[in-house]
């Protein structure tokens, strides 16, 4: 006769409880700030981040006006 090993045990552990999970899809306010991450050339960076300090104005702001000038252009 076949022997049958008893089933194996998840290494996972229990789910989370309920209220850990509760919330995790909600959309964050349109107000709250995001992370945007990505790489650019250094002589960019350098000549992007003078260019804001020599207008007073944050490289956020600095961004934030040239996408409204793109979008402007292209017809948004």
């Amino acid at each position: 006769m076949a022997q049958i090993s008893p089933p194996k045990r998840s290494k996972k552990g229990p789910p989370p409880p309920i209220q850990q999970t509760v919330g995790n899809l909600d959309k964050p306010e349109p107000t709250s700030l995001k992370p945007l991450n990505f790489k650019v050339p250094a002589a960019f960076h350098r000549e992007f981040k003078s260019y804001a300090v020599q207008h007073g104005m944050t490289m956020l702001d600095l961004l934030r006006e040239a996408f409204q000038a793109v979008k402007n252009q292209r017809g948004f």
